[in-house]
């Protein structure tokens, strides 16, 4: 938990707190209320906090050293039942990716139309918007690539979109059976990595001399994990979410497709999204309602 500390006592040690390298201090940050289950969160270079409902049509900023949770995307006017996967911050464009959810009225069993939309980081205004094809489709993640395009995971139909930079209209990069139950994805040291949620298995995409992707490759981890969910590089690790062990745990890549799993933190109430961000790591503990944040490991 995020302490506070009084200036009597402190000033004694103030010169010795800014030349030492001080541990990064933990913090939860309820999201509106416990039921507003932030899925997916996002940070942006300044250290402002984007984090999604799952549960509404909101997505919410904390500015950087506050804990005061504002509504920064009011999507309520999209139709009931709206609410918001991914998100990832662009900072080189200033832009806040999302993945937006919508049920079809009426639908049995239930059906949704989902589209990536694209808001600035500073006003919160609709820059563009792409609804994916399909009668029932469900963006889950995003990720930008080296080619500067954006990415997009399709749960429901096992795809992956790309978006060109610069474009309105994504295109189909890769549809295979591998990619069944896709949720997250992540580019690390030029590579595509994506996992399923529903057969705990990750997957590098690699990429022939014409540029085009080929059969996935499974990265087989050293650990047992349960319900992996959202994904995101730091340094020359991965860091994933365990959503049904409630655990946080670094990949270290290794010769022969392999991963080293590492736990960062468990006791979590259904993480479902990780996001590095300087010295610490932010989690999306969906379950509690709850933004978390953990200290970088060194």
């Amino acid at each position: 938990m995020f302490r506070t500390f009084s200036i009597s006592g402190c000033l004694a040690v103030a010169g010795w707190l800014a030349a030492s390298a001080v541990p990064a201090l933990s913090e939860e940050i309820l999201i509106h209320d416990a039921k507003s289950q932030p899925e997916s969160l996002a940070a942006a270079a300044n250290g402002d906090l984007y984090v999604g409902s799952a549960s509404s049509p909101f997505i919410y900023r904390i500015r950087k050293g506050t804990t005061d949770v504002v509504p920064f995307v009011d999507a309520s006017a999209e139709g009931p039942g709206t609410f918001f996967f991914g998100q990832l911050v662009d900072n080189a464009t200033s832009t806040l990716w999302s993945c937006q959810l919508t049920p079809v009225p009426g639908a049995t069993p239930v059906r949704r139309t989902t589209a990536l939309r694209a808001f600035d980081l500073a006003s919160g205004k609709e820059k563009m918007r792409w609804t994916l094809p399909g009668d029932n489709t469900t963006c889950n993640d995003i990720a930008i690539g080296p080619d500067k395009a954006v990415y997009v995971s399709d749960t429901a139909n096992a795809r992956i979109y790309r978006l060109p930079a610069g474009a309105k209209s994504a295109e189909l990069y890769l549809e295979h059976r591998n990619l069944t139950g896709i949720d997250g994805l992540t580019f690390l040291n030029g590579t595509l990595y994506f996992n399923s949620v529903f057969f705990n298995n990750l997957y590098r995409v690699p990429v022939g001399a014409d540029g085009k992707p080929g059969t996935p490759v499974q990265i087989w981890m050293d650990a047992p994990v349960k319900g992996i969910d959202g994904i995101r590089a730091s340094g020359d690790t991965l860091l994933q979410a365990e959503n049904g062990s409630g655990k946080i745990h670094s990949l270290t890549l290794m010769d022969g497709d392999r991963a080293h799993v590492t736990v960062l933190k468990d006791g979590l109430d259904t993480p479902t999204g990780v996001e590095p961000a300087g010295d610490v790591i932010w989690i999306a503990n969906r379950g509690a309602g709850q933004a978390v944040s953990i200290p970088m490991p060194k």
